[in-house]
């Protein structure tokens, strides 16, 4: 590494300000940040100085990400020949390579537009290359069923970059979770593409792997069977395994409890807000079980993308609470929104997604109710008035 770092230093001066390369300074920035923990520390006021920063923690966020994706990819693998009938017949390494094949595109996909809108803004601006896509960019394409196109995914991430990320003025700035109305602009877009019964599996065999199955084949998620009337011949354990129809790393409760073990264990993530969204799901799913659900609360919690939200979505330090009484609050009400979206509206059978949302826009004001309670608590205390 000390030849990458020696190179690196010796081509910086390119890229200064009186460099011939100054236009590209914060490309060259970019990726030397991303490589390398910055030198540079802050010489004024107040700081706490720590070997860690934002791109060391979005990188340990994607590395969390990643059993969560790998399982999605050997599930579209599955899906397809399982489709076809010709499972029995095929073996592992076929089929995770069909689904590495058929996943890759949308991630790519998902990084060239959305990192080169975030270049591109840096350059125009002026700016250090915002790092926050590190994440967005892998959760976009987790969050979608394997059927959607490469140009509305496309679309979707220029979308949440430009509207929900840059004009509020990049990373830590942002309202939004840029990989929520990323899925919202598409299903609110494109609702053909984002449910139904033919967008879960692949539908096309690529490079001589997998199947191409009939027009028209179709197959619902177990959610999708619930709106329809339908009773998931599945059990909690099936749908916990995740080798079932989905959005492609949402699947697999056991792949995400790794993954939400690794953001605990490091402390990124908030344990308090994880909780308590299983929490206020769990009971909202009690009171709704009988006549108006037909699940049951551990059901409810195992299926669609209720986990993969309260681990990866609903913790983003940025457009969540950062109190810690407000991160119960925020993650209750995440959950229990949820599971009123999924057994009061029939076309919107998930859920997740949209109870983060309005969890995003509702959690400054939470934050602020809280602090302001803090204070006058304080002051009574104090004998202030």
């Amino acid at each position: 590494m000390s030849f990458l770092r020696n190179y690196l230093n010796k081509i910086k001066p390119n890229f200064e300000e009186d460099g011939k390369l100054h236009a590209f300074r914060s490309v060259f920035d970019g990726f030397e940040t991303f490589l390398y923990v910055p030198n540079d520390t802050a010489r004024t006021g107040v700081n706490i100085h720590d070997a860690i920063d934002s791109k060391r923690i979005m990188s340990m966020v994607v590395i969390a990400l990643m059993p969560a994706m790998l399982f999605g990819m050997y599930n579209v693998g599955y899906q397809n020949y399982l489709a076809a009938g010709t499972l029995e017949s095929a073996g592992f390494f076929e089929i995770f390579c069909y689904g590495f094949l058929a996943v890759l595109p949308k991630i790519l996909v998902s990084y060239i537009v959305g990192l080169g809108i975030e270049f591109a803004w840096a350059q125009w601006k002026g700016e250090e290359i915002q790092e926050g896509y590190l994440v967005s960019g892998i959760i976009i394409p987790l969050i979608i069923p394997i059927g959607c196109p490469l140009w509305m995914l496309a679309l979707a991430c220029a979308f949440s970059v430009i509207f929900c990320k840059e004009i509020f003025g990049g990373t830590g700035m942002n309202i939004f979770n840029p990989a929520i109305a990323a899925r919202m602009f598409l299903f609110f877009a494109y609702p053909s593409k984002m449910t139904g019964d033919q967008v879960w599996v692949a539908q096309d065999s690529i490079f001589g792997l997998g199947n191409t199955l009939p027009d028209g084949f179709t197959a619902a998620t177990p959610l999708g069977q619930v709106a329809q009337g339908m009773t998931p011949d599945l059990s909690v354990l099936d749908m916990a395994i995740g080798l079932i129809p989905g959005s492609i790393g949402e699947t697999s409760i056991f792949a995400i409890a790794i993954g939400a073990c690794i953001l605990l264990v490091t402390g990124i993530a908030s344990w308090r807000t994880m909780l308590f969204v299983f929490c206020g799901g769990a009971l909202m799913a009690f009171i709704f079980q009988g006549n108006l659900s037909p699940l049951s609360a551990r059901e409810h919690l195992v299926m669609g993308g209720f986990a993969f939200g309260a681990v990866f979505m609903a913790t983003d330090p940025v457009t969540s609470c950062r109190t810690h009484t407000g991160q119960y609050i925020y993650g209750f009400i995440i959950g229990a929104m949820a599971i009123i979206i999924r057994v009061m509206n029939a076309g919107y059978p998930e859920g997740m997604m949209l109870a983060i949302f309005f969890g995003n826009m509702i959690a400054p004001t939470i934050d602020h109710f809280v602090v302001e309670h803090n204070i006058n608590k304080r002051l009574k205390r104090g004998g202030t008035k």
